[in-house]
C-alpha cells in the first residue's frame, strides 16, 4: 500500500490549501521587500489565513456554498476599504495584492472540485505573472498599436474564419478545400508568427546565430538572403556561414513539425531522414565557427531590423493561397498525367520556389499519391530550395566566403541527394 492511501484526502486538501497560500503570502513579501511594511495590508501571514479561511467556509457547506460565498463578499468589502484608504493616505492606486488576496482566497474550492494539473497551473500563473510585472511594462513600450491588431489578424484568422470554411473540394479541377488552403495559411503564418514574436520581444538583441535559428523557423530563404547581404556590408565572416547552415537546419525541423500536424504517417517516414540532415547543417555551422571572428553592431542591429518584418501582411497570406492553389492544380495534373515519378520530378522545380504552399498541397493531399512519394518529392524540393539558398548565398555575400560557402552547401546538398537516393531504394 502507497503513503498517499495511508493519508487521509481531507489532510491533503488542508496541505495543499496552506502551502499554496504561505507560498503566495512569501511572493508577496519577496516583491514588496523594499517597501515600507505599514502600507501593506499583509502577506505571508496574512495570504496563509486568507486562504485557511477559505477553506474553513468551503467544508462548513460543500454543496451551497453559501458560507464560503459569503466570506467571499466580507473579505471583498475589506479589501475594497483598505484599498480606497491606501488611495486617500498614500495616493497609491496599485490593485495586484488584492486581487491576489481574492484568488487565494479561491484556492479552496479549486483543491476540492479541479484535477491537480488545473490547481498547479492556476498556482504557476499566479506566480510568474506577479513576478513577470518588470517584463510585461518591457513588452508593452517595445509593442505599437500595430502589434495588437496583428494578434486581431491572427485570432480572425485562426479562430472566426478557420471554422467557418466548407471542408469541401473546390471543384474537380481544384481538389482542395476551403478550410484546407486557409488551415495552411494559419499554421505556416503561426509558425513564422511565433518566430516574429520570439525575435521581437524575447531576443531583441539577439546575436547573428539567434538571427539563423529564429529566423530558419520564419523562412531559410528569407533568412540566408538577409545574413549574407548584411555580412557583405559587415565583419561577421565565418560566422554568417555559420549562421545561414543553422537557418537550414532549422527548415528541416519546421517541415516536421508541419508534417506531424497535417500528416502524421508522412512526418514519422521523414523523421530519420531530416534529423540527419539536421544534424549535418549544425555539424556544419559548428565547423564553420571555429573561426571566432566578431560581428559590428551596426551589421547586427541591420539583421535584426530585417528580421522583424511583420508575417501576417494580408499581401503575403493571398500570395501564399494562390500558390497552394497552383500547386494543387499543378500536382494534379502532373500526378494524373505523369504517375508518381512525376511528381518527385515536380518537386525538384518547385525547390527554387516558395516550397511551404508545395508542400502544405502534398501533405493534405488525399488521392492518388503514395505516403513515400510524398516523402520523397519533399525531400526532393528541399534539396533544389538548398541549391537556390547557395546560389542566393554565393551571390550577395562577399567573395572571400564564397569558397566556403559553396563547401558547405555542396556536403548538404549531396548529402541530401543521398539520403534521397536511399529513401527512394528502401
Amino acid at each position: 500500500m502507497s503513503i498517499q492511501h495511508l493519508i487521509p484526502d481531507e489532510f491533503i486538501r488542508f496541505l495543499l490549501v496552506l502551502v499554496f497560500s504561505l507560498i503566495i503570502g512569501l511572493e508577496q513579501r519577496r516583491h514588496h521587500i523594499a517597501e515600507n511594511e505599514e502600507l501593506l495590508f499583509g502577506t505571508d501571514r496574512t495570504f496563509t489565513f486568507i486562504g485557511l479561511l477559505g477553506y474553513v467556509l468551503f467544508i462548513a457547506d460543500p454543496k451551497s456554498y453559501l458560507p464560503f460565498l459569503s466570506g467571499f463578499v466580507i473579505i471583498g468589502l475589506l479589501l475594497a476599504i483598505q484599498y480606497f484608504q491606501k488611495i486617500s493616505q498614500h495616493n497609491n492606486y496599485g490593485l495586484t495584492s488584492s486581487i491576489l488576496a481574492l484568488l487565494t482566497y479561491c484556492l479552496p474550492i479549486m483543491v476540492f472540485t479541479q484535477p491537480a494539473w488545473l490547481l498547479l497551473s492556476f498556482v504557476v500563473v499566479i506566480l510568474i505573472l506577479t513576478e513577470l510585472k518588470s517584463h510585461l511594462i518591457s513588452i508593452s513600450k517595445k509593442a505599437s498599436e500595430e502589434e495588437f491588431i496583428t494578434l486581431a489578424k491572427f485570432i480572425a484568422l485562426a479562430g472566426v474564419i478557420l471554422p467557418l470554411l466548407p471542408d469541401q473540394p473546390i471543384s474537380d479541377q481544384i481538389p482542395i478545400s476551403p478550410y484546407n488552403l486557409w488551415l495552411a495559411i494559419v499554421v505556416v503564418s503561426g509558425i513564422s508568427y511565433i518566430s516574429y514574436l520570439l525575435k521581437k520581444f524575447v531576443f531583441p538583441d539577439s546575436g547573428i546565430m539567434l538571427t539563423g535559428i529564429l529566423g530558419g523557423l520564419y523562412s531559410s530563404t528569407a533568412t540566408t538572403v538577409i545574413i549574407a547581404r548584411r555580412q557583405k556590408v559587415g565583419s561577421s565572416g565565418a560566422k554568417a556561414i555559420s549562421a545561414i547552415m543553422v537557418a537550414n537546419g532549422m527548415m528541416y525541423l519546421r517541415i516536421l513539425v508541419l508534417a506531424f500536424l497535417f500528416n502524421g504517417a508522412i512526418a514519422t517516414a521523414l523523421i530519420i531522414p531530416f534529423l540527419i540532415l539536421f544534424a549535418i547543417c549544425i555539424i556544419l555551422s559548428k565547423l564553420s565557427g571555429k573561426h571566432d571572428d566578431s560581428i559590428s553592431p551596426s551589421s547586427a542591429d541591420d539583421m535584426n531590423t530585417a528580421g522583424n518584418k511583420n508575417p501576417l501582411e494580408l499581401k503575403t497570406a493571398v500570395i501564399f493561397g494562390l500558390l497552394f492553389v497552383f500547386f494543387a492544380i499543378v500536382t494534379e495534373y502532373v500526378m494524373k498525367t505523369y504517375g508518381t515519378s512525376g511528381v518527385t520530378s515536380l518537386a525538384f522545380i518547385v525547390g527554387i520556389t516558395d516550397i511551404d504552399p508545395f508542400l502544405l498541397n502534398l501533405l493534405q493531399h488525399t488521392g492518388g499519391i503514395t505516403e513515400t512519394t510524398v516523402a520523397l518529392a519533399i525531400i526532393n524540393a528541399t534539396n533544389s530550395n538548398n541549391i537556390l539558398k547557395m546560389i542566393y548565398a554565393i551571390t550577395l555575400s562577399s567573395k572571400d566566403l564564397n569558397r566556403n560557402l559553396i563547401v558547405n552547401f555542396s556536403i548538404l546538398i549531396i548529402s541530401g541527394l543521398a539520403v534521397s537516393l536511399l529513401f527512394y531504394l528502401m
